[in-house]
């Protein structure tokens, strides 16, 4: 009898659909608490004994829910048995040391924590085979993904207002457009320079985990991106409002500079507050109507990796069968999510709902870059092409500052709208 299988891309898709389903009607197991300002904190509430069974309750649910995945697409029940396990408890170190408030403040992700454990780990000291083997990054990142559809609402976009709308969606094109050709002059490779042009223009780590899984990108370069964008983003809170306030910039416009610049959303609300209350609600708008973009800029990747790519030596472009066959899946599964509660759901089920999955989401993506860690060789990320990239994307972002600056004030100085 042949065994039932999935593929990844489909296997990533109903699973995050089943959580989904699962946190809709109402299974919400209780999620436990990572945020800790200081030593008292993390002793007698990260630590604390109900807080270590809310961890232990979640790594049941993954854990589950992981086996149905490895199961679909082909794995054996025993590489999930034996690795998964081993992954949880490396990344829920991870999430504690990344749930300190002063990292949090400066802007780092709990997934660079995760991604520099497995990287310490797996270059200290030698892994097993049997766990290298059953490592399933980009499995985890896509379930991710399909779960961060519910977390990028349309409904956004006309909350948003149209000035910072409009921005988003002209910064977006022309910083993304930008980072892209200057990426193709320095000669860095097509797969690259879809990564770092999301991330710069979009929403940082978010996007370039995005467009990794719709271009089938290569972990290494997405872990080295990752690291970019969260290096990058730690000076420009201290720099951008500076310059912001010598340069006598309202707080409207420079939340608004901020919201369109920064490229992970804990470092532009962060940034946003420095500057005050008016801008940190600017800049978080501004960030969400890009977030929103994601979506959309997803799509028209997926499309356009699938039209493009090569297989072999190829004289013509492949055609509407061929591009369905290479097309990521996934991403229907997350352009399905978006639509539907953007339209068919509730607001108060959204509201509801949306905390738990955000959480369960975040989850999947440190799982994954604990997994790229662990099967990343350091030196492989220090080549002559990430040099190149660093340039490109420190180039970018410079535009980037500039460019944004000048929609900020023709939108928010009020010389268009009077």
């Amino acid at each position: 009898m042949k065994r039932f299988k999935l593929t990844e891309d489909w296997t990533a898709t109903v699973v995050g659909w089943l959580i989904i389903l699962l946190i809709v009607c109402q299974f919400k197991p209780t999620w436990p608490s990572f945020a800790w300002p200081d030593a008292e904190i993390l002793l007698n509430k990260v630590i604390a004994l109900d807080n270590v069974g809310h961890s232990l309750i979640v790594f049941g649910f993954m854990f589950c829910l992981a086996l149905i995945a490895g199961l679909f697409s082909g794995k054996r029940w025993t590489a999930v048995v034996y690795s998964f396990p081993v992954v949880f408890f490396l990344t829920l170190i991870a999430m504690v040391v990344g749930g300190n408030k002063f990292l949090k403040t400066w802007g780092f992700e709990t997934v660079i924590f995760s991604l520099l454990l497995g990287l310490f780990i797996s270059n200290i000291f030698t892994l097993p085979k049997w766990l290298k083997d059953s490592l399933s990054s980009e499995l985890f990142v896509k379930i991710g993904l399909v779960l961060l559809g519910t977390n990028v609402l349309f409904g956004d976009l006309l909350e948003a207002g149209a000035l910072g709308l409009i921005q988003s969606c002209v910064v977006v094109f022309v910083v993304w457009n930008f980072c892209f050709w200057l990426c193709r002059k320095m000669k860095i490779d097509k797969e690259m320079a879809l990564m770092l042009s999301s991330a710069v223009s979009i929403c940082g780590v978010s996007a370039a985990v995005a467009t990794a899984g719709a271009i089938k990108g290569d972990k290494k370069k997405l872990s080295y991106v990752v690291s970019l964008v969260m290096v990058v983003a730690v000076p420009m809170i201290i720099i951008l409002p500076v310059l912001a306030k010598l340069m006598g910039l309202s707080e409207p416009m420079a939340g608004a500079w901020i919201g369109g610049t920064i490229d992970t959303t804990g470092a532009v609300a962060a940034t946003g507050a420095i500057y005050g209350d008016v801008a940190l609600q600017t800049s978080t708008i501004v960030k969400f109507s890009q977030n929103v973009l994601l979506g959309v800029a997803a799509f028209a990747i997926s499309i356009y990796w699938s039209y493009t790519k090569k297989e072999g030596v190829e004289e013509e472009k492949p055609g509407l069968k061929v591009i369905w066959l290479r097309f990521p899946k996934f991403v229907l599964g997350f352009v399905a999510a978006s639509l539907i509660f953007s339209f068919a759901v509730s607001p108060e089920v959204v509201k509801e709902t949306t905390p738990i999955l955000k959480n369960i989401q975040g989850m999947w993506f440190a799982l994954a870059f604990t997994s790229i860690g662990l099967e990343t060789d350091f030196r492989s990320l220090l080549t002559s092409e990430n040099r190149r990239s660093t340039y490109a994307f420190i180039g970018a972002q410079t535009f980037n500052v500039f460019f944004t600056l000048l929609m900020a004030w023709l939108l928010f100085s009020g010389i268009l709208t009077a």
